[in-house]
């Protein structure tokens, strides 16, 4: 019972979600902050420029909450045809090769025969539960939370055009903000799993900066 507690309260966005939602979209919201010039951009293209990038972080955002949904529920219906299969007419042999394409590789072949089979027997005996691929409410915050996210990491880059009259010295300031958010989400993403903080926080920054100039470069 307990452990059936604990799995009520995961997360309903892990990490990586959160902090990959959140590279997005400044990704996005710095696509229309480096198309400004700083010789040339005044006031007005500056705010034209921000009621844009907010408003393409909201289409963006809403996009990223609907592919949320259907990536879960495409999930879970594939559990549920997993399930379907290994209680149905699929023998030992077959049961094993199922769950060992379900997983990861390298956690396939570590597992190796005897742990697929262990697997295989714990999940036939949950055959009278079944899974149910519709959505319920923790989905649905799942996508509210990814839609905010990529709207949210919007307002960082912005709040220099509200606070610095100079255009150019904002358009600047905002890329310093957005470099230093890149470098912390990469601080964050080798935490959560285990590599060098420093080298992927300088690694994300560098190529976020790239991939904006190639964004702009081609048009976008």
């Amino acid at each position: 019972m307990q452990q059936e507690d604990e799995i009520k309260r995961q997360r309903i966005l892990e990490p990586v979600d959160r902090i990959t939602e959140v590279i997005f979209g400044l990704l996005m919201a710095m696509t229309f902050i480096g198309s400004l010039s700083v010789a040339t951009a005044g006031r007005e293209e500056a705010r034209t420029m921000l009621i844009a990038a907010f408003g393409c972080n909201l289409a963006w955002g809403l996009a990223d909450a609907v592919i949320y949904l259907l990536r879960t529920w495409t999930e879970r219906t594939r559990s549920r045809t997993l399930l379907a299969r290994l209680q149905g007419e699929a023998g030992p042999d077959e049961g094993r090769a199922l769950i060992a394409d379900a997983l990861p590789p390298h956690i396939a072949e570590a597992a190796g025969s005897d742990g697929l089979e262990m697997l295989r027997l714990r999940l036939l005996l949950k055959a009278d539960r079944t899974v149910r691929p519709r959505l319920d409410l923790e989905d649905f915050m799942g996508a509210l939370g990814t839609f905010l996210l990529v709207v949210l990491a919007t307002f960082p880059l912005v709040i220099p055009f509200l606070l610095i009259d100079r255009t150019a010295l904002a358009i600047r300031t905002s890329n310093l903000v957005a470099l230093g958010m890149l470098f912390l989400a990469g601080w964050l993403l080798a935490r959560y799993s285990g590599g060098n903080p420093w080298a992927t926080g300088a690694a994300l920054a560098l190529v976020g900066t790239v991939l904006i100039f190639a964004i702009i470069a081609l048009g976008g």
